[in-house]
């Protein structure tokens, strides 16, 4: 057995613990510029990501990702319980790099607007240009939309929270109007863009930064717009309430 099997303990690789909030912390990383301090751990992580980028994740195995990384079977289930936790930490280690990107390329933007606009091109560039999750939408993308969606929504929730805090700090400087509806507005933004990176275009062009950017002054931006006066009945028609109180 190598030695890091003996000396080393085993940590928390529960799977329905492994899920609850990566991205969020994926997110807390990259603000707090964290690094993971378990050696084995990150070349477990570099050697999955290697792995999975040539070969995807239904045709590797937990015994190739530990060959591809020089330890032992046990030390990858150490850290790893079963291989779908291992693939969800690998694509979710490539979020943090994505919030690293993220918050570099939204800091030069000078108002909201232009925030907005960076922060989709930017978003859309370092997830398709990443090696490992471009590899995956393009060879095997039903299962990196299961590996987004596939738990209840979770992972989309906390992506749509991470904006949505954004936008509240925007209300907090005053930058946008304080009546707008962060939550629903994020939830918007972040569908479109999941839906870019999920379904294939046959309009945009998605290695074109200019039209995204276009794209997302056109119709993102104008979302920072609050609505003025009170909220219509959905249809514009009369309820039956208030044409019985007419009659």
């Amino acid at each position: 057995m190598p030695q890091e099997d003996a000396v080393e303990s085993a940590l928390p690789t529960n799977p329905s613990e492994a899920g609850k909030s990566l991205i969020e912390r994926a997110y807390r990383e990259a603000v707090e510029q964290t690094d993971d301090t378990d050696r084995i751990r990150a070349r477990i992580l570099d050697a999955a990501g290697e792995q999975f980028r040539r070969w995807g994740t239904q045709r590797s195995t937990m015994e190739d990702v530990a060959r591809q990384a020089g330890v032992s079977r046990i030390t990858v289930y150490r850290r790893f319980a079963t291989k779908d936790v291992l693939v969800e930490h690998v694509i979710l280690r490539e979020f943090r790099r994505y919030f690293d990107t993220f918050l570099v390329d939204v800091a030069a933007a000078d108002n909201p607007a232009d925030r907005v606009v960076l922060g989709f091109v930017s978003s859309l560039r370092a997830l398709r240009g990443n090696p490992l999750i471009g590899a995956l939408i393009t060879t095997e993308p039903d299962h990196f939309v299961s590996s987004l969606i596939g738990d209840g929504g979770r992972a989309v929730a906390m992506v749509r929270e991470f904006v949505a805090n954004q936008l509240r700090q925007e209300q907090r400087a005053g930058t946008i109007s304080a009546n707008l509806r962060t939550d629903l507005v994020a939830e918007l933004m972040v569908r479109i863009c999941a839906s870019f990176l999920a379904i294939p275009s046959q309009v945009v062009d998605l290695d074109d930064d200019e039209q995204l950017a276009m794209i997302a002054r056109q119709f993102l931006v104008p979302m920072l717009e609050a609505p003025t006066g009170p909220p219509k009945h959905r249809d514009n028609r009369p309820t039956r309430d208030s044409a019985v109180s007419r009659g």
